[in-house]
């Protein structure tokens, strides 16, 4: 493994969920401590199964691995440490500040940034105290701070005070109050970031179009910021071997090969490791063993099991969704689970019925026409453009509330702007003017705001609140997005995840995070599922063996109605074949 060469003592290890970071980092760990190395391996993502892994419970304290020997791990609970963080800055403001101003830093406090940031607290320690480290040789860390957040720590001047004076906007500054006191940490800790004798960042991908623009965007982010010594990682490609024995795997192999052969242009010249897809779970110390191994001993499921799946098909999810003739349907869930894909198909199945439909997407990687190859009578399509939309709305607010700002608190307020946040307020506003239109027909949404945007708009009174503090009549009635998107008579949320550990634990956290926004998700979609193409080959049987555990849980604890879309063999592009993909589950049957 080239990432594995004369290695620093700090690795980083990094990608989108489900792409496989915990398992290659454990196997790393494994394999530098069996090399006679003292390692300590820690992890910082929310979906952290590192403690499963090993079959121990590890928890927020550095804990031997007792089956390898020079081994320890830690588990920093980003939940946990989010939640002080979050009482150290509310506590002292509430009772003093007004109770709206208090509810809206709250809502700051509660999204992905803080989670990040109180992460980045709790281990920057040990990027900076050697008396914590002075044991081990290396360091190795499942999840990488991003861009935006080390970024937001190279910032000049005082963060406290900045939010409570109305200054921020509704993005990610909120975090930030009350770390002046850490300022030298984080500096120290951003220097040994940056230092490539100390630290070497490792993007691990699929072999999927989607991974690898989502890791070329981090290589560039992070690489603009001096955290240059970067390498590739590509998890899970199927053997070719495999592709004799199966239709399906080959087509997959095809696939994944076109896929490889068209790399970002960006991550061509990084040094790169490949690694095939295994069939067993990634669980315990012999699989972690052989991850990283090429002669890898491969076991199946016995040729005569019988793997049934025989589950509603998206089909039936459309059935229920036509009988109100109008409304908004939105697909929501992490990337790479083929949210566009799937609401094209969504919106084909409800125009192919006779029914009005404006399908309308923001994800600047999905590429809608392509998808569709056609056109169909009732259908109309739009894309909403982020970086327009974000640029128009960080100009405004620039012309607002940083007119009156000094060049410490623009900086301040600029940086806020470039958050992920701001992207889907931005997006969402541009949204607004076209749900209005689901009164009338079907509108599809690809890539909807998260929860806690949609909070954070109506908490700070962005948009929701705004609308009513700008109406002349009191009396008239008034329906704002928000109250439409809290409304499942209006609005269906589609909640879209794959059939494995991680994607359906991202799902989970969405669900509640929605909830917590008042919208209740109306159903789940299980995509691209092995288990429901009915494979012939060894290692896609056993991989469809595996997807059995998650599919159940879907169905019986997360979703109150689901479907399951299987995998094909051929890529769902087409108006033709996005008709057949709704109700694909009964002809695998």
């Amino acid at each position: 493994m080239k990432f594995l060469e004369q290695p620093p003592r700090f690795l980083f290890f990094t990608g989108k969920g489900g792409v496989g970071k915990t398992s290659i980092a454990c196997a790393t760990a494994i394999q530098l401590a069996e090399a006679g190395k003292r390692v300590l391996l820690v992890s910082t993502d929310p979906a952290s199964n590192v403690g499963q892994v090993f079959g121990i419970n590890i928890g927020n304290r550095i804990t031997a691995v007792p089956a390898v020997d020079r081994l320890s791990a830690l588990e920093i609970d980003p939940q946990a440490a989010a939640q002080v963080y979050r009482d150290r800055i509310v506590g002292p403001v509430r009772g003093v500040l007004p109770d709206a101003l208090v509810k809206g830093i709250e809502e700051q406090l509660s999204g992905a940034c803080t989670t990040e940031i109180a992460a980045f607290d709790e281990f920057t320690a040990l990027l900076t105290n050697e008396a914590l480290t002075t044991d081990y040789d290396h360091i190795i860390f499942d999840t990488a701070p991003t861009g935006h957040t080390i970024r937001l720590l190279q910032l000049p001047g005082a963060w406290s005070g900045f939010l409570e004076e109305g200054k921020g906007d509704a993005s990610c500054l909120g975090p930030l109050a009350g770390l002046e006191k850490q300022r030298d940490q984080y500096r120290h800790a951003v220097e040994a970031l940056a230092d490539p004798l100390r630290t070497r960042l490792i993007l691990v991908a699929r072999a999927q179009q989607s991974t690898l623009r989502e890791v070329a965007r981090t290589h560039d982010e992070l690489a603009k910021i001096g955290i240059s010594q970067q390498y590739l990682v590509i998890n899970g490609a199927l053997p070719l071997s495999e592709a004799a024995l199966d239709p399906l795997a080959a087509a997959i192999c095809v696939r994944e090969q076109e896929v490889l052969n068209t790399l970002p242009e960006v991550l061509k010249s990084l040094p790169c490791d490949n690694l095939a897809l295994k069939p067993f779970n990634l669980v315990g110390l012999d699989a972690l063993r052989h991850l990283l191994v090429d002669a890898t001993p491969l076991s199946f499921i016995n040729e005569d099991q019988k793997i049934t799946v025989n589950e509603p098909s998206l089909s039936s999810l459309v059935d229920t969704i036509a009988a109100d003739k109008h409304g908004l349907v939105m697909l929501m869930g992490k990337g790479g689970v083929g949210k566009t894909t799937l609401a094209a198909a969504v919106a084909v199945e409800l125009a192919h019925r006779g029914l009005p439909v404006h399908l309308t997407t923001s994800d600047p990687a999905a590429h809608l026409s392509e998808t569709l190859n056609g056109t169909l009578d009732n259908l109309t399509v739009s894309r909403i453009d982020p970086h327009a939309e974000t640029e128009h709305y960080r100009q405004h607010v620039l012309e607002t509330k940083g007119a009156k700002l000094d060049a410490a608190g623009r900086a301040l307020l600029e940086e806020d702007l470039r958050s992920p946040c701001t992207e889907e307020i931005a997006v969402f506003q541009a949204f607004s003017r076209i749900i209005r239109e689901a009164g009338e027909k079907f509108v599809v949404m690809d890539t909807a705001p998260t929860g806690h945007t949609l909070l954070l708009l109506d908490a700070t009174g962005a948009y929701h609140r705004e609308i009513k503090r700008q109406m002349s009549d009191k009396n008239m009635r008034l329906t704002t997005p928000m109250m439409r998107l809290q409304d499942e008579k209006q609005t269906k949320v589609l909640l879209v995840t794959l059939a494995e550990t991680t994607p359906v634990l991202e799902a989970e956290n969405l669900q509640a995070d929605l909830r917590r926004a008042g919208i209740e998700p109306w159903a789940w979609i299980i995509n691209n599922s092995i288990a429901a193409a009915h494979p012939h080959s060894p290692l896609l049987r056993q991989r469809a063996h595996n997807e059995l555990k998650e599919i159940e849980a879907v169905a019986k604890k997360h979703a109150k109605r689901y479907a399951v879309v299987p995998l094909l063999k051929e890529e769902p592009i087409g108006v033709g074949r996005l008709l057949q993909l709704s109700a694909q589950m009964e002809k695998a049957a």
